[in-house]
């Protein structure tokens, strides 16, 4: 089974996604997490965001993988907290908008499912990575309850003004890039989640995918 999650940035995607998996007894595919390593291998190894090549050339080249609580591995080593940095936030949405990196990072994120089922997370997952998953739905919440939301996880919430006018742009970047742009599939199934709490979401994918109503 393969289920699709989409979602702008912060609107609880990998939480909701991981606990569902969970549930499910399948994997978690962190797919953002993926052009986050060749963000974070970028800078690393300076190379500029805006070097399409040279951000496909690490994006063919790292090995990347998850481990069994689906954290990522970027050559076999342990890829948190490195890559959820705040230089990583700022240049994830270039880097991942080149057409060479999605290329390179696509099959890679296919390899991982074939394994077995999975629970994928990102921006284009149901319509371009897993065009057929069994399930598909794409959360939303405003920008502002994500910047709440973000601010708390990080524990800096003086900074929630700056943090919800960075979403902004990172929603503008990811949905007017050419290559895959963010865009709910026709098939996808909308959920709101301002005012619900992480369980009350899980719960009703849940129940959609046992077989009742969400």
């Amino acid at each position: 089974m393969i289920i699709a999650i989409d979602g702008p940035a912060a609107a609880g995607k990998s939480t909701i996604a991981r606990r569902l998996a969970a549930e499910l007894g399948l994997a978690f595919l962190d797919t953002g997490a993926m052009y986050r390593a060749v963000a974070w291998a970028a800078l690393d190894r300076d190379v500029p965001p805006s070097d399409a090549a040279g951000c496909a050339r690490l994006a063919r080249d790292l090995d990347l993988d998850f481990d069994a609580a689906g954290r990522i591995l970027i050559d076999g080593k342990p890829g948190e907290p490195g890559i959820r940095s705040a230089e990583v936030d700022a240049c994830v949405s270039q880097v991942s908008a080149h057409p060479e990196v999605r290329r390179a990072i696509v099959p890679k994120q296919r390899e991982v499912a074939q394994r077995r089922g999975v629970v994928a997370e990102g921006r284009d997952i149901g319509t371009v990575v897993f065009p057929s998953a069994d399930f598909k739905f794409f959360l939303v919440a405003s920008a502002e309850e994500r910047a709440r939301r973000r601010a708390a996880q990080i524990g800096r919430p003086q900074e929630q003004a700056a943090i919800e006018a960075a979403l902004r742009r990172r929603d503008e970047l990811d949905s007017t890039r050419a290559d895959s742009p963010l865009v709910r599939a026709d098939d996808a199934e909308l959920v709101e989640t301002d005012g619900a709490t992480a369980e009350q979401v899980v719960d009703r994918l849940l129940c959609r995918v046992r077989g009742g109503v969400l």
